[in-house]
C-alpha cells in the first residue's frame, strides 16, 4: 500500500467504506476537507475550473440521436510514487459493446480538454485524491487514467440522460465522479446495483465537490434524466469523471 499523504484518518475511513461495500457516496464537507488537509489553497482557482464546462463541445456520438451531452476529454498515466500522474499523448476513447451497448465499439475523437483546465489547481488536486485512493485500494505499479468532462443539458422538448447507455460498468477498476454544479435542473439521482442489477443504493450528487466511487468490478451504476424546472432558463448538470484501470 502506498503512503497516504493527504488527511490520513479521512482518506482511510473513506478508502473502507469502498473496500466493504464497493461504492461510496462522500459529501462536498468530507471531500473539501481531505483535499485541502495539506494544502489550504488546493481549491483556489475552483471558479475558474468550474467555468470550463462553459467551453464544451457537442458530442458527435449519441447512438440514440441525442443533442444533450457535451464533453472533452483527456488520458493520464502514473505509477505508484506519489505525484506521479502526468498527461499522455491525446488518443481516441473506446469502450467495447460489452460495456457501452449504445456507443461503444467504434474509437470515439473527442476534443481534449483545454491544458490551463489539466495544469489547475483543483483538477490537480483532485488527481492526487484519486491517486491516493485508488492506489489504498488496489495498489499498483502502473495506472492508466482517463478524464472526462460532461455537461448533460435538458430542455423542454428533451431529458437529459447522464447514462444513455443505461445501468452499466465501465471496464476499469476504479470510477470517480465529482458534481462541479447543477443548475436549473431535477433529478439526477445516481443508482448502485450488484452484478445482477439489483438495487443496492441510491442518492443524488447535489453539492459542488459532491463525489460518487465505484469499484467498477463489484458495482454497476446509472444516472436517472435530468429535466428542466424553469422553461426560460438554460438546465444542465456538469460532472468530472476519473477512471483508473490498472496496467499490471
Amino acid at each position: 500500500m502506498v503512503n497516504v499523504l493527504m488527511n490520513d484518518s479521512k482518506m482511510m475511513e473513506l478508502a473502507g467504506r469502498i473496500d466493504q461495500v464497493g461504492f461510496c457516496f462522500a459529501p462536498a464537507q468530507e471531500v473539501r476537507a481531505i483535499l485541502q488537509s495539506e494544502d489550504a489553497d488546493a481549491l483556489a482557482d475552483w471558479a475558474d475550473f468550474a467555468a470550463s464546462w462553459n467551453d464544451m463541445p457537442l458530442d458527435q456520438y449519441m447512438a440514440d440521436g441525442g443533442r444533450y451531452r457535451r464533453r472533452r476529454y483527456a488520458v493520464m498515466s502514473a505509477t505508484d510514487l506519489p505525484g506521479s500522474v502526468r498527461l499522455e499523448a491525446h488518443q481516441p476513447h473506446y469502450q467495447s459493446l460489452d460495456y457501452n451497448r449504445l456507443n461503444g465499439g467504434i474509437a470515439r475523437e473527442f476534443e481534449p480538454i483545454k491544458p490551463e483546465v489539466l495544469r489547475s489547481r483543483s483538477l490537480q488536486s483532485v488527481l492526487k485524491f484519486a491517486h491516493q485512493l485508488f492506489s489504498c485500494l488496489k495498489p499498483s505499479p502502473a495506472w492508466h487514467i482517463e478524464l472526462h468532462q460532461f455537461r448533460i443539458e435538458a430542455s423542454g422538448d428533451q431529458q437529459g440522460r447522464p447514462t444513455p447507455e443505461g445501468v452499466h460498468r465501465d471496464g476499469v477498476d476504479f470510477v470517480l465522479v465529482m458534481m462541479l454544479q447543477r443548475v436549473n435542473i431535477s433529478s439526477g439521482t445516481t443508482t448502485m446495483h450488484d452484478l445482477e442489477l439489483r438495487t443496492l443504493d441510491s442518492f443524488t450528487l447535489t453539492d459542488p465537490l459532491d463525489v460518487a466511487v465505484v469499484n467498477d468490478h463489484r458495482c454497476m451504476h446509472g444516472v436517472t434524466p435530468v429535466e428542466q424546472i424553469d422553461p426560460g432558463k438554460p438546465a444542465y448538470r456538469d460532472v468530472l469523471v476519473v477512471t483508473f484501470r490498472s496496467k499490471s
